[in-house]
């Protein structure tokens, strides 16, 4: 995991709590989480809170500081975490740890008072069907303890793999993305097949599936992407789908990760092109939610 965010009244109903699974299996150009790509822990610098006292080298039995530049050498690195917990300025921090089941439950638990509202736990990424041994026991354990279960999903994964917990969780969050093969191979990673078979699945056997589409200006929003998504949800006889504004916070985090992840540039979305784009599903007999 790379993080437990509490009290989120934006990713299914109620008041819940997010956990977040560090690795990924497709690489988005416009990814929020560039953190989440690599399933292992890493060490993030934040340049703006170091004041240089170099703790941190003192106790880094690898050499593994760079006293210029990005404080980690990746090659030497480890990620023990001593020189994150030498450090008086938090300018270091470890992002991944690992836990069993049981170790979220522990901390998911602490929270249930507040799903009396309706809310629950959902689990997101990075890429949480990656870890189908780990999920299962998971939300085996939600479903002795009452908890609504949600999942935020690329729809990259085997299908045989994760039916025996999808068949329990109460609500799926599915993206969809680029749906021209060759664009999509381009920005978002291969898979592009098995995403769609996998939505087509869900959506005809009455599984709990919402879908969204991030619009993200020039890559999801075309005319063409458009039109080809709501050919697709008719195809399948879905006539809803959430759309989640474009924002550029991800790229602050690359940096302070030294992530491969190119910057793009682009703003935020706009209201009114929003507004559009919802008119446009609209008109054809999708609705926004």
């Amino acid at each position: 995991m790379f993080d437990i965010q509490r009290f989120s009244i934006h990713d299914g109903p109620g008041i819940r709590t997010l956990v977040f699974f560090k690795g990924c299996n497709l690489h988005c150009d416009w990814c929020q989480n560039p953190e989440a790509h690599d399933a292992q822990p890493t060490i993030a610098f934040y340049a703006d809170r170091c004041c240089e006292s170099f703790s941190c080298e003192e106790v880094c039995t690898e050499q593994a500081i760079n006293r210029s530049g990005f404080r980690i050498n990746a090659d030497r690195c480890t990620v023990c975490g001593d020189c994150v917990e030498s450090c008086a300025y938090s300018a270091l921090r470890l992002i991944g740890e690992r836990l069993t089941p049981e170790d979220l439950m522990d901390r998911v638990l602490l929270d249930k008072p507040y799903f009396g509202s309706g809310g629950g736990v959902t689990l997101s990424g990075g890429e949480p069907t990656l870890y189908p041994k780990f999920v299962s026991r998971f939300i085996n354990l939600c479903v002795r303890n009452g908890i609504h279960i949600g999942i935020e999903t690329a729809g990259r994964f085997s299908l045989e793999k994760c039916l025996p917990f999808l068949e329990k969780v109460d609500l799926i969050y599915f993206d969809l993305k680029v749906l021209d093969p060759s664009r999509h191979e381009q920005a978002v990673g291969k898979g592009l097949e098995t995403i769609l078979s996998n939505a087509e699945y869900l959506a005809k056997n009455g599984f709990p599936v919402e879908f969204r589409m991030p619009l993200v200006p020039g890559h999801t929003d075309t005319e063409e992407n458009i039109d080809a998504a709501i050919a697709f949800l008719k195809s399948i006889g879905h006539q809803k789908l959430h759309l989640l504004e474009y924002h550029n916070m991800g790229e602050v985090k690359i940096d302070i990760i030294q992530g491969k992840q190119l910057k793009l540039g682009l703003s935020r979305y706009t209201d009114e092109s929003l507004a559009a784009i919802a008119h446009r599903f609209e008109q054809a007999g999708i609705e926004q939610v």
